[in-house]
């Protein structure tokens, strides 16, 4: 407590219930192309429905990708994916006037932010690269327009026009709420409008022409306001409502004239305006069909690297499985190196090439190269083959690495059981959704290849296919060339270091010493408790904070522990024994 100078009572509070923290042990990720969803941006998903809505459905280039994520969400509910792109993919755009408008890339949502200021004549954008954006058609209409005589109009735009009739039974745009307090109660200033997104070609739905969002009595006025106090503005609601599309060109939408008469930006302070048409030029229905988008989904190791380099900061991101999906070996080392073995608080699942395993002779040779190429490592975890498996959207049947499954049975044990306990065997390793494996080792093989830490999958009788073997890739034997014991160090050593920053800029003496022995002593009593380890030991005293220890502002915690080692080898021996032997007599 601090000194007092006059007499007087000081209460303070010493908080002494830190406890260990639980941490998260079963956070997938994964990054690679897919037809939809943002780029270079981290993506939390939840179910295959989720993965579907975001980032698309899979095709021939994106299958691997696609499936892995979806793979591994059959088993667990957590996965961050990242999309990335090759330098052609464009968005699809709908120009101001029909023509042609400029390419644009449009990645993601902050990318929009600092970037939409530059668009001039792309009047609406899809919200993501790729072909899928060809599919849209958006338009926009006023009061002007729902009011306007068919004849006036384009044969397309008359269309148009009974299109949002049919879609808005409700009165028609007029004046907005805000508008009207801005110009004390009086209805003027026409400034709102309907928009229409629509599937047009069927891409998104399978039904060409069907209306994919409604956004009624939206504002061309930049601070209107809706009565819960959100943006009412077209711009940002198509930018935080949309799924498909966001809005170009903003003074493409409609001009605004003041009482001097002077026309202006329709963003402009709305007190005292009055709205045109759309466009400020007799244009009351605007939009069209999006074009010019392309797909940028063939991805090289380069692009690929650098989406999962969002991966690497963990105190940026939470994660605990690391997929590879079809990347390459160079991709996979990279993973292992860059991100897994830096982090250290992750693993890394790697599937071999697929000319390695599919339609492949030579497979122990080839997967041998795979791993030599990706290195020895206790934070990765190699499997043998690939799967085939029937791809349902597109009604076709796939092979597809398993790194995902593999990723899926860790996190499906951690639910059931623990991060410690093995993911491997008829209790917890079984591989759903497959039709056959790429192919099957003998015993032979499995023993070649489980001594470099690649873990075989085969098929069981009565059993199913299952993961046969839970070896990490470190070629050196010791107790963390066991994926059981990597992961329980990871589950101690994050949680412990997580608990013990309460120590940070705390003095090096008994008392915080004691602090620390009573915050981790009761945690691994746990985990003994729970099968994770045997034994262990907290040494945090004099004997290893020595003076020059404490002097150098460190502060040293040795925890011993003796990690539950999984079976891996049973021995039956059966003896028979005469009709006139004791059992007595032979018995062990």
């Amino acid at each position: 407590m601090a000194f007092q100078v006059s007499p007087g009572i000081n209460v303070s509070e010493i908080d002494l219930t830190t406890v260990v923290p639980n941490v998260a042990t079963s956070i997938g990720a994964v990054a690679g192309g897919f037809v939809w969803g943002p780029v270079m941006e981290r993506t939390n998903i939840t179910t295959e429905n989720d993965l579907v809505r975001v980032f698309g459905k899979p095709d021939d280039i994106t299958s691997p990708w696609f499936h892995t994520a979806a793979n591994y969400l059959a088993y667990s509910n957590n996965l961050i994916v990242v999309r990335n792109v090759l330098t052609s993919a464009k968005n699809s755009v709908c120009s101001n006037d029909g023509t042609a408008a400029t390419d644009i890339d449009i990645l993601n949502a902050t990318n929009y932010d600092e970037s939409i200021s530059g668009a001039t004549d792309q009047l609406f954008i899809a919200k993501y690269p790729g072909k899928m954006g060809n599919s849209l058609k958006v338009i926009a209409i006023d009061s002007f327009g729902w009011a306007a005589v068919n004849s006036s109009l384009s044969a397309a735009h008359q269309v148009d026009q009974l299109t949002f009739k049919a879609n808005f039974d409700a009165a028609p745009p007029g004046t907005s709420s805000s508008m009207k307090s801005a110009n004390g109660g009086a209805a003027t200033g026409l400034d709102e409008m309907h928009v229409l997104v629509i599937d047009e070609d069927g891409l998104w739905t399978g039904t060409p022409g069907y209306v994919l969002e409604k956004h009624a009595y939206v504002s061309k006025a930049s601070d209107a306001k809706r009565i819960d106090g959100s943006s009412n503005y077209i711009g940002t609601v198509l930018r935080n409502e949309s799924a498909y599309v966001w809005l170009g060109n903003k003074s493409a939408i409609g001009s605004s004239t003041t009482d001097a008469g002077t026309e202006v930006d329709a963003g402009t302070n709305m007190s005292g305006s009055v709205f045109k048409g759309i466009n400020g030029a007799g244009k009351e229905i605007i939009g069209g069909s999006l074009v010019q988008g392309d797909d940028g989904n063939a991805l090289t190791d380069t692009e690929l690297q650098l989406a999962y380099a969002l991966f690497v900061n963990p105190e940026v991101v939470d994660i605990s499985l690391v997929m590879s999906a079809s990347g390459s070996t160079a991709t996979g080392a990279y993973i292992i190196e860059s991100i897994a073995e830096v982090r250290k608080d992750c693993i890394a699942l790697v599937s071999p090439s697929r000319s390695s395993v599919v339609s492949a002779t030579g497979q122990i040779a080839s997967l041998l190269t795979d791993s030599s190429n990706l290195g020895s490592s206790s934070y990765a975890v190699m499997d043998s083959a690939w799967k085939y498996q029937y791809d349902r959207y597109n009604d076709v049947f796939r092979y597809v690495p398993m790194n995902g499954d593999i990723a899926g049975l860790c996190a499906r044990t951690d639910f059931t059981n623990d991060a410690w306990w093995s993911p491997a065997g008829l209790s917890r390793g079984q591989i759903k959704n497959i039709i056959r494996l790429s192919w099957e080792p003998t015993k032979a093989q499995r023993d070649e290849l489980y001594q470099l830490g690649i873990n075989p999958i085969i098929t069981q009788t009565g059993a199913g296919v299952v993961l046969w073997g839970d070896k990490t890739m470190q070629t050196v034997p010791s107790a963390f060339d066991r994926i059981n014991v990597r992961r329980l160090f990871i589950v101690l050593e994050k949680a412990i270091s997580i608990a013990a920053k309460a120590m940070l800029f705390e003095f090096n003496d008994e008392f915080t010493r004691s602090q620390f022995i009573n915050l981790v002593e009761p945690f691994l009593r746990e985990v003994q408790g729970r099968r994770g380890i045997t034994d262990f030991k907290v040494v945090c005293d004099s004997s290893n904070n020595t003076g020059q220890i404490i002097d150098t502002n460190n502060f040293v915690g040795d925890i011993y522990v003796k990690p539950s080692r999984s079976i891996n080898y049973i021995q039956l021996n059966f003896v028979a024994a005469r009709s006139d032997v004791s059992f007595s007599e032979i018995g062990g």
